[in-house]
């Protein structure tokens, strides 16, 4: 197979894109460890992460709660299929709301109760039930690898060298020489003796001791108790690569794996149906592979996130494509989940600072396989940097007061653009970014090739290296995405698909119909010669995307 793109420059990188495409062309690893993808709902659809405390308020207190997500479930998804005035993800991923002592919650002080800030245990089940209503699967945080300072495990393990709480946390009579592992300082003075404790991200947050089997039963039985008391449907597990430190190795360590490979087990056992998704930043293909298969369900598909920033902000698709393919060949079918920015990051609008650029970005990463992850904002197109706290700020729902997310005064401030980049200025404009996010979301449920299809990528041979394309397709019916990252048009010709990648035999006749385009004239002037097996579009506007449906005649 030979696929060519002609653009401004001219002839370019075949023999990266030739190695990419066997890389996309290989099977993906064995399955084991996780039930039949056909029981699992998070082999289909969107997910969309929330911070409680900034979406909706409700009491008028400043800070968003329970209540106010549970008033604002429709914008999510209002349960009719047929609805365009949705974003129509299936999911949630809530951020921590167990009490803790900060702000941001990964400080748990609490692991069995709702943070009364945000409400009660009963507002919480209350929330699943509407989401469950609505046909949207509620996961929350889980941080395995520390506790808060105040959490009363540690308390009485500080206070009293004793308690049985003593050894589910690290202690050093002496300062160790040992620093962390990205060298920073990770023993802590203890304020109460001599001595010293562990705690990797913050003095603040000490870290658990998974090497004594009582944390591992505790950690297990605070998973089954928000599966079955609380009727959560799975887990994001925060910080995963630093659970046990083992001598020198104080990440990725055999027994991390071990632990996670436990708990994730326990949690199947409790809710086949469930679904748990780690956060391992570390880019590395072979470090990640060590996760796989029989650990949690999925893991957030860093290299590829930024890959896929870096190409709508450069315009180079080359390092997409890699990233991509790479993925694509080393990691289980459906058990990598590829996003923009989350929580920890700054803002795709920040970064990027073009809407054409963040219309793109989200166009290449909610046509990649797996379970997309939307950071609550983005779809509208919020800013934010470091710190954390501007990342975080409330959702901006209106022009009305503080944004229509408070009648009091909101926790933080809003970012200064939100009386003209809300839900309600976007809502009716058909190119708002809002709406553009709906339409790829919509395309991605009506067709189940976009979710649990398979991926084959399409190399090129285009010298300025802005176009990507690629093959979503099962047996039924295949989709032809194509994403131009750069500020110019290109033509896109493809001598020959796969047609093994095709839904018939070969020999068969297709035609092509475009599915959605964004702009409407992204993909100009295509057809595909039945003869040839060729497929040919004249003009791929700069930014452009399009999604070209391959039926049968």
């Amino acid at each position: 197979m030979l696929t060519r793109t002609v653009g401004p420059a001219g002839i370019g990188w075949l023999a990266l894109a030739a190695s990419s495409f066997a890389l996309g062309c290989a099977n993906s690893p064995v399955e084991t460890g996780v039930a039949s993808s056909q029981k699992q709902w998070w082999r289909d659809g969107v997910c969309y992460e929330v911070f409680v405390r900034s979406f909706m308020d409700a009491d008028g207190d400043g800070v968003g709660d329970l209540r106010g997500l549970t008033a604002r479930l429709d914008y999510i998804n209002d349960g009719d299929p047929q609805s365009t005035t949705d974003l129509g993800a299936n999911c949630i991923w809530l951020m921590p709301i167990s009490k803790s002592m900060s702000y941001h919650g990964y400080d748990v002080g609490d692991y069995y109760h709702v943070d009364l800030r945000y409400g009660t245990d009963d507002d919480f089940r209350n929330l699943v039930a509407e989401a469950h209503k609505r046909g949207i699967h509620v996961i929350v945080d889980f941080v395995p690898n520390h506790t808060g300072s105040q959490n009363p495990w540690f308390q009485a393990a500080l206070h009293d060298p004793g308690s049985q709480y003593r050894d589910w946390y690290r202690w050093s009579k002496t300062l160790p020489v040992q620093k962390g592992p990205w060298g920073q300082e990770a023993w802590h003075k203890s304020p109460v003796r001599d001595e010293y404790y562990y705690g990797v991200f913050w003095r603040e947050m000490p870290d658990l001791n998974y090497q004594n089997p009582a944390v591992r039963a505790e950690m297990q039985k605070v998973l089954t108790y928000w599966l079955k008391e609380m009727h959560a449907d799975g887990f994001r597990f925060d910080a995963i690569p630093y659970l046990v430190e083992e001598g020198d190795q104080l990440q990725h360590s055999r027994g991390t794996h071990d632990v996670l490979r436990q708990l994730g087990n326990a949690v199947r056992m409790e809710a086949p149906e469930s679904f748990t998704v780690g956060e391992m930043s570390d880019e590395s293909l072979g470090v990640m592979e060590t996760y796989y298969p029989d650990q949690l369900d999925s893991y957030f598909a860093f290299a590829v996130a930024r890959a896929t920033m870096q190409a709508a902000a450069t315009g180079e698709a080359s390092g997409f494509f890699k990233a991509v393919a790479q993925a694509n060949a080393k990691f289980p079918s459906g058990r990598w989940s590829p996003f923009l920015t989350n929580h920890d990051q700054p803002r795709v609008m920040t970064v990027l600072g073009d809407a054409a650029k963040a219309r793109v970005a989200a166009s290449a990463m909610l046509m990649l396989p797996g379970t997309p992850f939307i950071y609550y904002g983005e779809e509208i197109g919020m800013v934010g940097q470091k710190p954390d706290e501007m990342i975080r700020t409330p959702m901006q729902w209106s022009s009305t007061p503080n944004g229509g997310f408070t009648t009091g005064t909101p926790w933080e401030p809003l970012q200064p653009d939100w009386k003209t980049k809300n839900v309600a200025a976007q809502d009716s404009s058909r190119q708002s970014l809002l709406n553009h996010y709906r339409k790829l979301i919509q395309l991605r449920n009506a067709h189940p090739e976009l979710n649990r299809g398979s991926l084959t990528l399409m190399p090129t041979d285009d010298a300025s290296g802005t176009i990507a394309a690629w093959l979503r397709s099962s047996r039924d019916e295949a989709f032809l995405i194509v994403v131009n990252f750069g500020p110019r048009h290109g033509q896109l010709l493809m001598e020959r698909l796969p047609w093994k990648s095709l839904p018939a035999e070969a020999g068969g006749e297709f035609r092509l119909d475009s599915a959605y385009a964004d702009p409407d004239n992204a993909c100009a002037g295509y057809f595909y010669a039945n003869g040839n097996g060729a497929i040919l579009i004249r003009s791929v506007e700069a930014h452009g995307f399009c999604a070209l449906r391959i039926r049968r005649r």
